[in-house]
């Protein structure tokens, strides 16, 4: 009776430890990460469950290399014309005409940006081809109304005379309260066109100061970025026309001799 009570009473503590031993893993998933479940037989485990199998769980406390997602593509490196496109591409002329201005000064070279306007003499010292994209990128934004280029080709029509030239972009206006013909300069910026119209003259835009007289205009009229097929005689007979004249002088041809005494206010041409 002792013997069937002594057996009873182990077998009972013996199913209630194998009871204890086949709980879940009590590891939350929030703090570790959890392998898949291995199970393997250990028979030769020194404990007194040596004739059973248990069941073990691999973990590992490192915590996984986290999933990134694709990269997008990285942007084309920015160029100097970035800001000039952009202003643009926006039909902000005002603001593209200022940029370009700041673009002709830094492309002069240092001279020019320490003294933070260009000399006519320093136009040939602009690279082709950032001069050209300069234009480019004003024909292309103005369907073909405004750009250096463009007013090359008003400037030729005319014979290179700049009188009628800045009459016919619109620099100057006609004064109405006269019998005759008479012209002033726009006052800028509040006279200049920066809208895009039907009614705004081609030609318009971008502006280059006069203000020291014509001979930067013509420097960037002549400059090789704009040389058409027969016209390489008469660039280099206006480039020495140019290169005798003193910088700091104003030499009065063009508009600031024929049209000089038809002026009767002071212009304002500090653009």
């Amino acid at each position: 009776m002792a013997t069937n009570s002594f057996k009873s009473i182990h077998q009972h503590h013996h199913h209630t430890l194998r009871r204890r031993h086949s709980i879940d893993c009590p590891f939350s998933s929030s703090s570790f990460f959890l392998k898949p479940a291995t199970i393997t037989k250990n028979p030769s485990s020194s404990t007194s469950f040596s004739n059973h199998s248990l069941i073990t769980f691999s973990v590992s406390n490192t915590t996984p290399t986290p999933t990134t997602s694709p990269t997008p593509n990285t942007p084309n490196p920015t160029t100097p014309f970035d800001v000039l496109e952009q202003h643009l591409s926006a039909q902000n002329f005002r603001e593209a005409d200022e940029e370009t201005r700041r673009l002709l000064i830094v492309l002069a070279g240092k001279a020019a940006t320490k003294r933070g306007y260009v000399f006519f003499s320093e136009v040939k010292f602009i690279p082709i081809s950032d001069l050209k994209e300069i234009d480019s990128l004003w024909r292309k934004y103005s369907d073909n109304k405004f750009g250096y280029s463009v007013q090359k080709k008003i400037w030729n029509k005319v014979n290179r005379d700049f009188t009628k030239f800045f009459i016919k972009v619109a620099w100057m206006k006609k004064l109405e309260i006269t019998e005759v013909d008479q012209y002033n300069y726009r006052a800028f910026p509040n006279e200049f066109i920066w809208e895009m119209n039907d009614e705004t003259p081609e030609g318009h835009l971008p502006l280059t100061n006069a203000l020291r007289g014509t001979q930067l205009l013509s420097s960037i009229f002549t400059h090789p970025a704009f040389v058409e097929e027969g016209e390489e005689d008469e660039e280099k007979e206006e480039s020495s026309s140019n290169s005798g004249e003193d910088k700091g002088s104003v030499k009065k041809k063009g508009l600031f001799g024929d049209l000089r005494s038809k002026l009767f206010s002071k212009p304002d041409y500090s653009f």
